[in-house]
């Protein structure tokens, strides 16, 4: 992996087939993914990557047996508060650094559903609006990382924008992996598997 962060560090592919293409020790990053599998027996992919044009100092961190990855870009601080923020990512897994970056869409989704809880609720009409915007904005606190409590906060309400401010940084960006993440999963119903299997019994 370590040789693989550096192709991406120095040839910068455009995406995963390009940096497949690349050579790595001779062979194509892709015949030594395929090599890799054939004399481990156990399947790998390269499905995604990040190349951080830092704008301060990268601090990365892996937690949980390699399952969830962090990158941070700190502008100022120190190394202490990096990995605090990064640790801070895994276990709060926040999707964009502040509200710029959520998805208008998803927004929508969120501003859709308070409106119909409320409405059940018996709420008056006049409300929802202002109502949604208030689950709305409860939503981006909890989403976005300037705004999320700090999860080592001493008064369990520091931000981490005031924690930042505090120490005099910001930050840049940050990418957060997990192990999996993005993958469909295929659900399998079993009561409907079993209906299926006996009604396919019955016509014989």
């Amino acid at each position: 992996t370590k040789n693989l962060a550096e192709l991406v560090a120095t040839k910068n592919p455009a995406d995963v087939e390009a940096l497949s293409a690349l050579e790595i020790n001779g062979l194509s990053v892709e015949e030594t993914r395929k090599a890799l599998v054939g004399k481990i027996g156990e399947n790998m992919t390269i499905r995604r990557f990040s190349r951080i044009d830092a704008k301060g100092a990268v601090a990365s961190y892996i937690h949980g047996g390699s399952k969830i990855g962090v990158l941070i870009d700190l502008v100022g601080g120190d190394e202490a508060l990096a990995k605090d923020i990064a640790m801070h990512v895994a276990a709060s897994k926040p999707k964009s650094l502040d509200a710029s970056g959520v998805p208008a869409e998803l927004l929508d989704v969120e501003r859709r559903i308070a409106i119909e809880k409320a409405r059940e609720a018996g709420k008056p009409e006049a409300m929802l609006e202002k109502i949604a915007e208030g689950t709305v904005q409860k939503f981006l606190k909890d989403v976005t990382l300037l705004d999320q409590v700090f999860v080592k906060a001493e008064d369990g309400k520091q931000t981490i924008a005031q924690l930042l401010k505090a120490k005099g940084a910001s930050v840049a960006g940050f990418t957060l992996y997990i192990v999996g993440e993005g993958i469909e999963k295929k659900v399998t119903d079993f009561a409907a598997e079993v209906a299926a299997q006996a009604a396919a019994a019955a016509q014989k």
